[in-house]
């Protein structure tokens, strides 16, 4: 195992940690990742059939609502990554713009956050892979043996060079929007009469924001995007970053937002507004995609959804373990976390040592959950995705305000709607969200009572107790608490080598 450790820097007592390979990302690759994260075909299969259950006939309209907030968000925050460029995005940006305790609050929410998601998402792979295999091939195996292939697998990805994982998801991300795309084209040619009505009803403002339902469209709706901030985290290995990261956060986000409306839309004219409230509030409400699709195309649509779950999810697991790996890194650069976590692959240039610690933990979690006979579906994911998602909604609420702050008294250049308005604007939206996703957690979490205040105080618990650590590292080890985002910080050489690079074109 080859590894390269930096020395500290001459600012303090961080170590630099090693080099992420530089220049390997262009916007496509991201916008990949980020929208595999974001598991286009789960929210379909999933979080449609919930939203119209629980919400109402105006989840396409809360769709594109949640989509609008966050883009409002992102305009800022892109505009900061100019001046931050870290691969710990969320602990950057609210160290520069809130201060660092809050920073280091920020950045243990946001590494509880991913990991909590990623071993759900490696539940739920195992069961859809064990039901699947069992239908198809009547062969069954465990949900906890699939899961840890998974992880394995995963593990083997994310220890490799980062453009590899990259075209791993470009492939499995297509075929889940192909399949989509068909199923709802083919739904909307074959019920074109029902498109007026379907249209008035999903994008009523009445039925999105006054409706009893409406706070939990805004569940699913920010759900949805998870992982989007994925974005700014590749900025150290990305191409032209001034310019790939803005571009493909924009991307991202619009594409989710409006793949979405139009899956969720088209879902109202296969069934008609009548029919598919009907359908939701039926015993065979979560079969509401694998109907449409054999209605639209046939019986080898629903067979070929159930096999793209799986590739979905597993892309979203390799998404989401990148992002957390980076994280690890990126805290352990800055003695955070343990040192060794900061090393880098001599030759991929990968952060291969906390690639392989997140395998390690994800594996002994899914072997206890196994061995323990925990439903992988109604028990380990359920409520490791409600606390994880509380989490990311949490830290992407601190983010914008901290964008706030870092221009308030310099806008560097920027304009007052793009470094102020916005922001704010983006950040009273997703610090709601977080509101609504607290009031409503038993939703997310499909449990009743005092579990769902525990699980939902892991997130000011781990919050406040990264301030402590922040406020007791400034006390008794200035040096270090003074080198703390050293290596975030954009200088001018490095804009100069993107400028010198200019010429080579970005993907």
């Amino acid at each position: 195992m080859e590894t390269v450790t930096a020395a500290p820097p001459a600012t303090g007592g961080a170590p630099a940690g090693g080099a992420l390979a530089r220049g390997k990302l262009g916007t496509l690759d991201i916008v990949f990742f980020v929208v595999s994260a974001a598991a286009p075909l789960t929210v379909a299969v999933s979080s449609a059939p919930l939203s119209f259950l629980l919400g109402g006939i105006g989840a396409p309209g809360a769709m594109l609502a949640s989509g609008l907030v966050l883009i409002l968000f992102s305009i800022g925050f892109t505009a900061m990554s100019r001046f931050v460029r870290n691969t710990g995005a969320f602990y950057a940006y609210a160290a520069a713009g809130l201060g660092k305790p809050v920073g280091i609050g920020v950045a243990f929410v946001t590494v509880m956050a991913y990991a909590f998601l990623l071993v759900g998402f490696y539940a739920l792979l195992g069961f859809f892979a064990n039901i699947t295999v069992s239908n198809l091939l009547g062969i069954d195996v465990h949900w906890g043996v699939w899961s840890g292939v998974s992880v394995v697998l995963i593990g083997v990805l994310g220890y490799r060079r980062i453009d590899v994982g990259a075209k791993v998801l470009a492939v499995l991300l297509s075929a889940e929007v192909l399949i989509l795309l068909v199923i709802s084209i083919a739904a909307i040619v074959q019920n074109g009469s029902a498109i007026g009505e379907a249209t008035a009803a999903s994008f009523d403002p009445m039925n999105i924001f006054f409706v009893p339902g409406a706070s939990v469209l805004f569940v699913f709706g920010f759900g949805a995007f998870l992982g989007f901030e994925g974005t700014v985290i590749y900025a150290e290995e990305a191409k032209h970053p001034d310019r790939t990261v803005p571009r493909a956060t924009y991307i991202a986000i619009a594409f989710l937002a409006i793949f979405y409306a139009f899956t969720f839309w088209a879902l109202t004219i296969a069934f008609g507004v009548d029919g598919i409230l009907a359908l939701a509030a039926s015993d065979q409400f979560e079969e509401m995609m694998f109907i449409a699709g054999e209605q639209s195309l046939g019986a080898w649509a629903g067979v070929v959804i159930q096999i793209l779950v799986i590739t979905s999810f597993f892309a979203c697991a390799l998404a989401f373990h990148n992002a957390c790996a980076r994280y690890l890194f990126s805290l352990g650069r800055e003695r955070l976390l343990p040192a060794p976590l900061a090393r880098t692959h001599r030759r991929m240039h990968s952060p291969h040592i906390a690639s392989i610690v997140l395998s390690a933990l994800s594996l002994a979690v899914v072997v206890v959950g196994a061995l323990s006979g925990t439903d992988p579906y109604l028990g380990l994911s359920l409520w490791t995705y409600a606390v994880g998602v509380a989490g990311l909604v949490f830290a992407q609420g601190v983010a914008a305000v901290s964008v706030i702050g870092f221009f308030r008294k310099d806008r560097r250049g920027f304009g007052f709607w793009r470094v102020v308005v916005a922001p704010i604007l983006g950040a009273v939206g997703l610090l709601s969200a977080f509101a609504i996703i607290i009031t409503h957690f038993d939703i997310v979490s499909g449990m009743e009572g005092p579990v769902n205040w525990i699980l939902i105080g892991v997130v000011p618990v781990v919050f406040i107790g990264g301030i402590v650590v922040g406020l007791v590292m400034q006390r008794r080890s200035p040096e270090r608490y003074a080198a703390l985002t050293q290596s975030v910080t954009v200088v001018p050489s490095e804009r100069a080598d993107d400028r010198a690079r200019a010429a080579e074109p970005a993907r």
